[in-house]
């Protein structure tokens, strides 16, 4: 029974710790999952406290797993990992029966997982932790207190600050499609293991007082403009296997509207693209594109903050982008990449370009 429960408690801990990692190395990925649930839920306001949530729960996830590998304090320990198991339980069973939610981020965007397989992992680990809170007087610690709130408090330090870096200085893995040495248009396709949703669409017209459903490619013979449209609905005929392209959507237009993606990566020479989602006006841009544009012939401002991009970078090339897609491709905003047509060459958070350059 006692190799039992040290087995148990092991990987339980490590699996937390695992995950907690994960996530701290990019709390940002976590806090955009959050907001996900929350405007869902209809629950939008909270998002501006998603960061802090998120980065409270992977310091939660990463220390408590420690605890549990140390047995100290091992009873309290237990009691916070079940009320987390059964959060985490909720979201994923969820994001499972509701359908509402694609991936639950349980290990952020290293390691995708469904729905699925996320719900039962959580069940998993919550039957394994009430076997191991039953047993917890079976489980004995020769550690000293003083050395066990040594170590705790080392972790907490250690994974505050590892969060607060990447926070500045972009995640130490990169997980995403966006990351060095990917080509931006063959992520865009899709695997070939990809089967899409099988879908009708019905559409509803009116006519002389009466309704009448039909799809695109079944209209009446006599159909003109006497048929009133009322409205249009997707019918799932099959359902596809949920893989989708790494990036499913880039789309960069100029001022005016014209999309200028196709004819940006058919650029000859090297480019730079500054990401930005907002324009913060205590950034040192005047520094940033100094020195830019000392190495660069061609640089690039991507935002979806064209107002103030228009005001305070005025003499720069402003491209405008989907928010979502420029938080998935830099979470420091703003981050610097150098492009080979469609292909990322380099990629820097701001305060490390500065300070290389």
């Amino acid at each position: 029974m006692q190799n039992f429960l040290k087995i148990l408690r092991w990987t339980v801990g490590l699996l937390f710790i695992f995950s907690g990692l994960i996530k701290a190395n990019d709390p940002l990925g976590l806090s955009y999952k959050m907001q996900e649930f929350f405007d869902v839920w209809g629950l939008s306001f909270f998002n501006d406290y998603t960061l802090g949530l998120s980065l409270v729960m992977n310091l939660l996830e990463i220390v408590t797993g420690i605890a549990l590998l140390i047995k100290y304090p091992y009873k309290q320990t237990l009691w916070v990992l079940l009320v987390l198991i059964v959060f985490f339980s909720f979201l994923t069973g969820y994001a499972l029966f509701s359908g509402k939610i694609k991936t639950c981020g349980c290990f952020g965007d290293c390691i995708p997982l469904s729905p699925k397989t996320s719900f039962i992992k959580d069940i998993v680990l919550f039957v394994s932790i009430v076997i191991l809170l039953v047993n917890h007087k079976k489980v004995k610690t020769n550690l000293h207190k003083a050395w066990g709130m040594l170590i705790l408090l080392v972790g907490t330090f250690s994974v505050g600050y590892g969060q607060y870096y990447v926070l500045a200085h972009l995640p130490f893995i990169d997980c995403l499609p966006y990351k060095v040495g990917k080509d931006i248009v063959e992520q865009m396709k899709l695997p070939a293991n990809a089967v899409a949703d099988s879908i009708r669409l019905d559409m509803e017209f009116e006519k002389n007082g009466k309704t009448y459903q039909f799809d695109p490619s079944n209209f009446p013979a006599d159909f003109d403009s006497t048929y009133i449209f009322k409205s249009r609905k997707e019918v799932v005929l099959l359902k596809g296997n949920g893989i989708v392209a790494p990036i499913q959507s880039f789309t960069l237009n100029t001022l005016n509207g014209q999309d200028t993606t196709d004819a940006l990566f058919t650029i000859s020479t090297p480019y730079v693209l500054v990401f930005a989602g907002q324009i913060d006006p205590s950034i040192p841009w005047d520094t940033l594109l100094t020195k830019l544009h000392n190495k660069h012939k061609l640089v690039f401002i991507v935002t979806a903050d064209k107002d103030r991009a228009t005001s305070l970078l005025s003499k720069e090339q402003i491209l405008i982008g989907d928010n979502t897609m420029i938080k998935t491709a830099a979470r420091v905003w703003p981050s610097v990449f150098v492009m080979n047509g469609s292909t990322i060459m380099s990629k820097t958070a701001y305060t490390d370009y500065i300070d290389a350059h």
